[in-house]
């Protein structure tokens, strides 16, 4: 799905407008009236809202669900900065007709009844939607802050107030720190990263029914790898065929002591289906692989460590889990780099050493992949101030070598030498272990080998892990969950796969 930004969001409005046609004030009717009913459907064993409104269309948004859940039988009180104060003009509206409804309370911010905001209460944030341009300040500060020390769960309506949609504000500026924002029609880029993503808890994408021709005209850097998108890439097997239609994988990593990320990034090649597999590792973990992973076929290159890098050309390589920086095995890999043409996956110690000298970049084939966590990032490209400037300087690294960045984090950014961005939309904080990187890397391999291309095997392969991942939680939960447990969930996703892709011929 296509990410759009605040500006672009507002265009989208008025398009809607003048197109359906349908006046402001109904589509903020129908707006109010999704997160209303999604509130009544999920918080039935709350009795009362206390509503806190801006003067802009975000108040109005909220004094039209005031309106909305107290004739769904909730009790409702609506704070705002001043009764007298301008509001706009549908906000206006909104007001008027909530001041026609003699059980609703509508009051100023220093009126509030701090008593009556008991556990069965519901804090509702309309006061800044998406035309936030700025830090909040003064009173709003005051009252966002004030907010925030309340345990009541905490519901923003399209983005949390103090939060912009596109960027970040300064590092200590107040944001309401919400349970669950409902949001409008698409994901904001804020909701994604993790400095700002942090105040939104469960985001719910709530579709308003804007204009779908201007979703499909409008131009956008960023977009959100989900379910629907990612089952679109996805290739079911045909009945027909044999080991050699799904290509030939080789991982090559493990040293002495880590041959376990070895064997998880063979593992996950055989569970995403290559056809044949073969791990490229010293011999110090022959009999380990080989038990553990009798599928796979065993390439020595090394006593200790590996050295020596020669391997089949026709097969797709991946590089790096469990690999150490052994000082033979880092001359071993920038001479195959030197001598290699076609793409390859690097990944954990491949990246470490091809960081020790910036020249060492230029010798990464193009359209590879490197799958970076942060920290690698910066050790290849140089430190940023946060995650959003990390995501522009991945930009125009991935320009600059003509290669796919993936940028792991809780919503792991592909970036494309294009300069696109697709956020994931799948995986979890149990994925916050030793090993998950390894899962990726041999999950990315095996698509290569079976012959998806560079783009569809980043997005598929990170979809693929953050939702094997997901079932993994659901089963064991996020602090259990092993990486071999999101292994064993591969099997599942595909089942989900497959299962859609017949549902949708």
């Amino acid at each position: 799905m296509k990410i759009f930004s605040a500006e672009q969001i507002r265009r989208w409005d008025q398009f809607t407008i003048s197109h359906e046609p349908i006046s402001s004030i109904q589509l903020m009717e129908r707006a109010s009236m999704a997160v209303a009913s999604w509130i009544s459907e999920n918080c039935k064993a709350h009795k009362k809202a206390v509503l806190f409104c801006g003067n802009g269309n975000n108040g109005g948004d909220g004094l039209a669900v005031a309106r909305m859940l107290y004739l769904k039988g909730f009790d409702v009180e609506v704070l705002v900065k001043d009764l007298t104060g301008k509001f706009s003009e549908d906000a206006s509206v909104n007001l008027k007709r909530l001041g026609s409804i003699s059980g609703i309370s509508v009051r100023n911010f220093d009126q509030v009844e701090h008593d009556r905001l008991d556990d069965k209460t519901i804090i509702i944030d309309a006061l800044f939607g998406t035309g936030l341009s700025r830090p909040l300040a003064d009173e709003y500060k005051e009252l966002v802050d004030w907010i925030n020390k309340k345990e009541n769960i905490k519901i923003s309506i399209d983005v949390p107030s103090g939060l912009s949609a596109d960027s970040l504000f300064d590092d200590d500026s107040i944001v309401l720190k919400a349970n669950y924002t409902l949001s409008f029609q698409c994901w904001k880029r804020s909701f994604l990263h993790p400095e700002t993503g942090k105040f939104t808890g469960r985001v719910i994408i709530l579709d308003i029914g804007l204009n779908q021709e201007y979703y499909n005209i409008t131009e956008t850097d960023y977009w959100g790898t989900d379910d629907s998108f990612a089952g679109s890439l996805f290739k079911p097997r045909n009945e027909f065929a044999h080991k050699g239609n799904y290509g030939k994988a080789i991982i090559a990593g493990g040293s002495y002591g880590k041959m376990g990320a070895a064997v998880l990034a063979t593992k996950s090649v055989l569970k995403t289906g290559a056809g044949l597999t073969f791990t490229l590792a010293p011999q110090c973990g022959y009999e380990i692989l080989q038990t553990t992973c009798p599928e796979a076929m065993f390439i020595e290159g090394g006593e200790q460590f590996i050295s020596d890098f020669n391997v089949d050309k026709e097969a797709f390589i991946g590089i790096g889990p469990g690999l150490g920086k052994h000082k033979d095995t880092q001359k071993g890999l920038l001479r195959f780099l030197k001598e290699h043409q076609a793409p390859l996956v690097l990944d954990a110690d491949a990246l470490n050493i091809i960081s020790e000298d910036p020249e060492n970049l230029q010798l990464i084939p193009k359209q590879s992949m490197i799958t970076p966590h942060p920290k690698e990032f910066e050790r290849l490209f140089g430190k940023t101030e946060n995650s959003f400037k990390r995501l522009e300087l991945a930009k125009e690294k991935a320009k600059d070598l003509s290669i796919y960045i993936v940028l792991k984090d809780h919503h792991t950014q592909v970036v494309t030498p294009e300069g696109n961005v697709y956020y994931n939309l799948t995986g979890n904080a149990g994925l916050a272990k030793g090993g998950s990187g390894d899962i990726l890397t041999g999950i990315l391999t095996s698509l290569m080998a079976q012959g998806y291309s560079e783009k569809d095997t980043c997005l598929l392969g990170v979809w693929l892990h953050g939702k094997a991942a997901d079932f993994a939680a659901e089963k064991h939960s996020k602090e259990s969950m092993l990486p071999t447990d999101v292994i064993d969930e591969l099997g599942n996703v595909f089942i989900e796969l497959n299962n859609r892709a017949e549902q949708s011929l």
